[in-house]
């Protein structure tokens, strides 16, 4: 199917390559060294800038900024990247920064919602099916791993990194690394029980849940320190995927853990 461009979106002749079946809306802007999968559609006053990476079925809404030039003093016009997964959908008004030569990419992974007026800052990681609702605002080198949601006008300090399965309620500051598979609340922000809605969505079985609930007791409601409850969770509890998963994420915490 043929591409959509309106006539007064201004697309570069230096590296541009756009797939089949694309939509480019009034007065959006594309410049040089971009990449555009098959099937995206790009809605009028948005920037696609240098070095952004669309896959196929992204959906790019009104205003949004795809790779603009990061918040950084440091940035020294370095080529770097901005790769958006395919069939994500990002809303009004989102600005998303390319990487700097720290790690020279942005990601956002497949099958994200990235809700009206989030940023997403230079070199951040975010993965597949994540949810950021509205005025998420992160800093840069912030990891966000695969399924976590986090809920609107939430600050997000940099290097920080959210766990997988997570979720974290709307409006409070994220400071420390967030585990896996829990929901967080509250100023500062601390844990709150597990995320037991999104896991049963997602097909976790009651004995996997009662087992991520056993090791978070230890970890949080329990008199031993972290190191302590760690000991605990591998002498005590079957280890399975999910008990892995918290581990691994805890020992490789550099901000350690809310």
């Amino acid at each position: 199917m043929a591409n959509m461009i309106h006539p007064t979106a201004i697309i570069s002749d230096k590296n541009v390559k756009i797939g089949d079946n694309v939509t480019i809306g009034p007065f959006s802007i594309v410049e040089e060294n971009v990449e555009i999968g098959d099937g995206v559609t790009i809605a009028s006053h948005a920037l696609i800038g240098s070095g952004a990476r669309i896959h196929n079925n992204v959906n790019v809404f009104i205003g949004a900024v795809v790779s603009g030039r990061p918040q950084d003093l440091k940035y020294n016009d370095e080529e770097t990247t901005t790769i958006i997964g395919e069939n994500t959908i990002i809303r009004e008004y989102v600005t998303i920064h390319r990487g700097t030569d720290d790690k020279w990419q942005t990601v956002v992974g497949k099958d994200c919602l990235i809700m009206a007026y989030c940023h997403i800052a230079h070199d951040c990681t975010i993965g597949d099916n994540v949810i950021l609702s509205n005025s998420c605002n992160m800093a840069g080198h912030v990891t966000i791993e695969d399924f976590a949601a986090v809920g609107g006008m939430v600050p997000i300090h940099q290097f920080v990194t959210i766990g997988c399965h997570s979720f974290i309620g709307g409006g409070f500051r994220v400071s420390k690394d967030v585990p896996p598979y829990i929901r967080a609340s509250n100023s500062p922000l601390t844990y709150n029980g597990l995320n037991s809605v999104g896991l049963r969505r997602r097909g976790f079985t009651s004995e996997m849940v009662s087992v991520i609930k056993e090791a978070y007791q230890l970890i949080y409601r329990s008199t031993l320190n972290v190191s302590q409850a760690i000991l605990e969770i591998r002498e005590k509890l079957p280890q399975t995927k999910e008990i892995q998963v918290i581990l691994d994420f805890i020992e490789k915490s550099k901000r350690g853990i809310i």
